[in-house]
This record gives structure tokens, C-alpha cells and sequence, in this order.
């Protein structure tokens, strides 16, 4: 039951979506059958479910239009081209386990490419809803100028088919949540097409038959003017890809208690493609939408997207020459409610309020969705977000602590709120210590130096140190060996055993001293106490620590280094 709703679902949205990409009806139908059980067979979500969709369908169609004209069959070719180097790449990264990279981007940068992409799906029919005569690629700007200086031109039946079309999926979405509304919309434009047609004799142009068969094999075209006519977008449209289907299968894996292998689901996109291409299917990436229903409708193993996919074939070999009364104008006005119901308006209010970093991503991705080309768009979101990512990493919080007065136990808390001993400062440093991050750590204990340059002892609370490169290691060698030579010293307290290992590896623990590495603020206090100048003790009036209150004279004993067995 869970694998015919979802070919019942597939089969409005087939045919949209290749209007979309700009290829044959037919061929988003073929993108819903092959490609969805190769993924169901080789990926590792139980209810994922592949085939075209928007965001793929309208990549596809802003890097293949400048180069053919869409429908043609040198269009289709280049699709196919396009299709197998997307699968190829897909398959590559699974095996080389990339699978976290899309970790990487940034939910914002996917929120605005959509509700960018959402607005061109509707510019681009603006000219089959109103029957205006809009020259293919004209830009956003232009083609919604040219309708609204153009109003007087609209086609009365064209426009009244496509706004009955709308209004009939809006209400049965809104009233009757059950039915199929894209279906019933499409009936229902149908129907008042053909009354016009034959009360009035409108003239209005329909999708066409389509091809009553199973899908043909075909063959990617790999000469260099095709491969070099979509290298161009290969990147941008693999990202989004991978994106989309390894986001969909985490967020049905959540509710449904499964673990997504993102590497294996790498595989099964890319073998789903890979065979697409020889089998009539253009780009094909896990969908939201027939997923979420394949997930409502009680799937439990990844057999129902496969019987989703055999349904499809079946029922288009009943159902594929009545698309000849479909207009283009009820086709338009269900893209227009594909289109709405794209935009996240809760998520992008809600960026807006809590986040100016992730605003500012969303918003540019969405700008440069709307006025440069798709794949642009991607590449500038991915590397906003990795940006954001490398400046939050590169600069971990250093914050100076110091036991609380009013603490019974005397926790530690911000020094700002507590008094500080005069000899030693306590830092803790929350972030790995990597190439990127030690410039900001020298930066900060540089600052601390000059605002309390008494303070030549540091102890570095380290428990929120998960990792230690190369140059972070030697920084912190550097940093002991400096604080020594001023007759002070750096020491570490609860250090994790990865992090310690890594500064045992890289030599820094020898220049460190593995005696100055220690389990409890208690601990390192009553033997760092020993190291403090005793004439800035007694005229001390701090007295945080309880050694702080000993009145017997001790001796200042020099600090020893240890070698790293010790």
C-alpha cells in the first residue's frame, strides 16, 4: 500500500518536474521508476525514496539551457551526460568515505537556495499562466516586468485555467488533506479547459501524450563538448544532491529510530544515477515529499520505495496518453503550488530572528539564487558556511576562572566575579588546538600577560580540549618553555587521553613535563602552591586557595620536567 501511494504521488509530480528541467514529460516519469529501486536496493534508509525533484530538476535546467535548447534531443543527451558524471562523483565520494562532508553545509544556505529556487520555478511559468509571449531565458527581473507592464495581454482562458488550477489545490490541501490534491487539481483545470474548448473554442496548448512504454535504454553522450558543456555544474549539483537525499534520510531516521550510514547512502545515489542515465532518467536524489508519505503510509524496509518505483512503471503505461488534455496552464498552476509550498517561512523567520552569521548566509544564497545561476548560488552558500564553521573553530572560548567566594565548595567561575591569586592564573580553553585556532590562543593569553603581567604561572583547564594538532602542540611546548624561562610555568588539568597522546606524539610532553599534566583543580593547586613566590603570599589579601591560610615558612622549590614515560 505504502509503495502504490507513493507511485500515485510520483505521478503528477514526474511530470512536473521535468517541465522544470526542461525535459520531455516523460522523462521525470523515468526518473521515478529505475533510479528509485537501485537506491532503495543499495542505500541504507529504510524509507527514502528517489526521483526527480525541484531543486535537482531547476540545477539541471540552469546548466544545460545556455547550451541547448530544452526538450531537444541535444538537450536530453546532455542531461544523460550530466546524470552519469553526478552518479560517477556520488559513488566515488561513498568509497572514499566522504559521507560528513555534507555536514558541512550549512541548514540556511539549503533554506534559501529553496525558497530561491521556489521563485524561479514560478518566474519560469509566469509565461504558460497567463499565455504571455516571454522569451526563454529571460532573467527574473525581466520576465516579472514584462508581466505586470503587459496585463492588458493576458490571455483570459489561459490565465483562468492555470487560477482554477491554483485555487482547486489549494482547496483540497486545506480542506481535504487526504486526497491527492495535485491530481485533483490537474483533473480539475483539465475539465475547465476543455468546457472552454468547447463552448468558447479556445485555443489552449497541452503537455501532449506521452509515450505509453517502459523506459527505453539510452546512452550518455561522452565527447569532450559534452562532458566540457556540463562540467560547469557537475559540483554544484552533486552537493545539492547528496544534500538533499542524506538530509532526508536523517530527519525519517529520527523519527523512525534507524541509523543512516551517509557513505552507503553516497553509494546508493550514485549507483541510482548511474543506472538512470542508461535507462532515460535525468538527475535523481532522495524526495521530501514521496518520502514523507512513503514514511505516513506504514513503510517499514526499503521494499515499498522499490514497489514505488515498479507501480510507477505500470501505471504510466494506463495513464500516459491522457496527459494530451492536460494544459500547460493547469501545469503552470501546480508548479506555482509546488513553488509555495517550497519556502519555509517558519524557518526563515526564525534564522532572521535568532542568527545574524546564519541571516546573513541564508540571505546571500538566496540573492544569489534568484540572480546568478544555480550553481553559483550552491558554491557561494557551501563556502559561506564553511567559512562560518572555520571562524567559530578558529577562535575557542579562552576564558579566565577563579574559585567562587560565595561557593561553598568554592567552584570555579568567571574571573570577572571573583577574586583572582596574583601568581597564577586558571584559563579554560573550550575547542580544539589546531593550525586555525592557536593564533586566537596566543592572541588571548597575550592580553591576560599584559593585563596581569604578575600572573607568569597559567594552568590550563583542558577537558574541553578534544584535539591537538601539530601546531597546536608546539605552540603549547613554545608557551611552556617561555613561561619557565620568566620563572613561572604552564599546567594542565584533566586533559583527555586522545589530547595527551597527540602531545605525547608530536614531542611537546617532553618540553612540557609530564609532572606539570594533572587530574583535579586540587591537585594541581596544592603543587603549583609550592612554586609561588612566598613574599607575594604573605602580603597577599586574596586567599582563594586553602593552602592560601598555611603558616609554617616553605621552601620555593624549582619545577621539575619529567621526561614523557613519566
Amino acid at each position: 500500500m505504502a509503495g502504490l501511494t507513493g507511485a500515485l504521488v510520483a505521478l503528477p509530480q514526474g511530470v512536473a518536474f521535468a517541465t522544470i528541467a526542461g525535459m520531455p514529460p516523460e522523462y521525470g516519469l523515468y526518473a521515478g521508476m529505475i533510479p528509485a529501486v537501485i537506491a532503495a536496493l543499495f542505500g541504507s534508509s529504510w524509507h527514502l525514496v528517489s526521483g526527480p525533484t525541484t531543486a535537482a530538476s531547476i540545477v539541471l535546467f540552469s546548466v544545460l539551457s545556455p547550451h541547448a535548447e530544452p526538450g531537444s534531443a541535444q538537450y536530453v543527451s546532455l542531461a544523460l551526460t550530466l546524470t552519469f558524471m553526478v552518479g560517477m562523483i556520488q559513488i566515488g565520494m561513498g568509497l572514499a568515505k566522504l559521507g560528513t562532508l555534507v555536514n558541512f553545509i550549512s541548514h540556511s544556505v539549503v533554506t534559501g537556495f529553496t525558497a530561491g529556487a521556489a521563485i524561479l520555478i514560478a518566474t519560469n511559468q509566469v509565461k504558460h499562466f497567463t499565455g504571455l509571449a516571454i522569451p526563454r531565458g529571460t532573467s527574473f527581473s525581466d520576465t516579472w516586468s514584462l508581466a505586470f507592464t503587459h496585463v492588458s495581454d493576458i490571455h483570459a482562458w489561459v490565465f483562468a485555467v492555470g487560477m482554477a488550477t491554483l485555487l482547486i489545490g489549494i482547496a483540497v490541501k486545506r480542506w481535504l488533506p487526504k486526497w491527492p490534491y495535485m491530481i485533483v487539481a490537474m483533473l480539475g483545470g483539465s475539465v475547465l479547459a476543455a468546457v472552454f474548448v468547447a463552448w468558447k473554442g479556445a485555443q489552449l496548448a497541452t503537455v501532449g501524450a506521452l509515450p505509453a512504454v517502459l523506459p527505453p535504454l539510452s546512452t550518455p553522450a561522452f565527447d569532450g563538448e559534452s562532458i566540457r558543456a556540463v562540467a560547469s555544474g557537475v559540483v554544484a549539483v552533486t552537493l545539492l544532491a547528496l544534500t538533499e537525499a542524506v538530509s532526508i534520510a536523517r530527519a525519517l531516521a529520527a523519527r523512525s529510530g534507524q541509523h543512516v550510514d551517509g557513505n552507503q547512502e553516497f553509494v546508493g545515489q550514485g549507483l541510482s544515477n548511474l543506472f538512470g542515465s542508461f535507462f532515460s532518467g535525468y538527475v535523481a536524489t532522495g524526495s521530501f515529499n514521496r518520502s514523507g508519505v512513503n514514511y505516513a503510509a506504514g513503510a517499514k524496509t526499503p521494499i515499498a520505495a522499490m514497489l514505488a518505483g515498479i507501480f510507477l512503471l505500470v501505471l504510466v503505461l494506463f495513464v500516459a496518453p491522457w496527459a494530451q488534455y492536460l494544459p500547460n496552464a493547469a501545469m503552470a498552476g501546480i508548479l506555482f503550488l509546488v513553488a509555495w509550498g517550497l519556502i519555509d517561512f517558519d524557518e526563515i523567520i526564525h534564522v532572521l530572528k535568532t542568527s545574524r552569521a546564519e541571516s546573513a548566509i541564508l540571505l546571500t544564497t538566496f540573492g544569489s539564487t534568484l540572480f546568478l545561476a544555480l550553481e553559483e548560488a550552491i558554491i557561494i552558500g557551501v563556502l559561506l558556511s564553511l567559512s562560518l564553521y572555520l571562524s567559530r573553530t578558529s577562535k575557542p572560548q579562552v576564558r579566565v576562572r577563579a574559585p567562587d567566594p560565595n561557593s561553598p565548595k568554592h567552584k570555579f567561575t568567571d574571573a570577572e566575579n571573583a577574586l583572582e591569586c596574583p601568581q597564577l592564573r586558571f584559563v579554560r580553553i573550550d575547542g580544539s588546538l589546531f593550525f586555525g585556532a592557536t593564533s586566537h590562543i596566543r592572541e588571548s593569553l597575550a592580553e591576560q600577560d599584559q593585563a596581569h603581567p604578575e600572573q607568569k604561572h597559567v594552568a590550563i583547564v583542558a577537558h574541553g580540549i578534544n584535539f591537538i594538532d601539530l601546531a597546536g602542540a608546539h605552540y603549547l611546548a613554545e608557551e611552556a618553555q617561555r613561561r619557565r624561562e620568566m620563572g613561572g610555568g604552564l599546567y594542565f588539568i584533566r586533559v583527555k587521553d586522545t589530547a595527551q597522546e597527540q602531545m605525547a606524539e608530536s614531542g611537546a610532553l617532553k618540553i612540557i613535563g609530564g609532572a606539570n599534566l594533572f587530574d583535579s583543580k586540587t591537585e594541581a593547586i596544592e603543587e603549583i602552591y609550592r612554586h609561588l613566590d612566598r613574599e607575594t603570599c604573605r602580603t597577599c589579601k586574596a586567599r582563594i586557595f586553602r593552602e592560601c591560610g598555611a603558616t609554617r615558612a616553605e621552601q620555593v622549590l624549582p619545577l621539575a620536567v619529567e621526561p614523557a614515560h613519566a
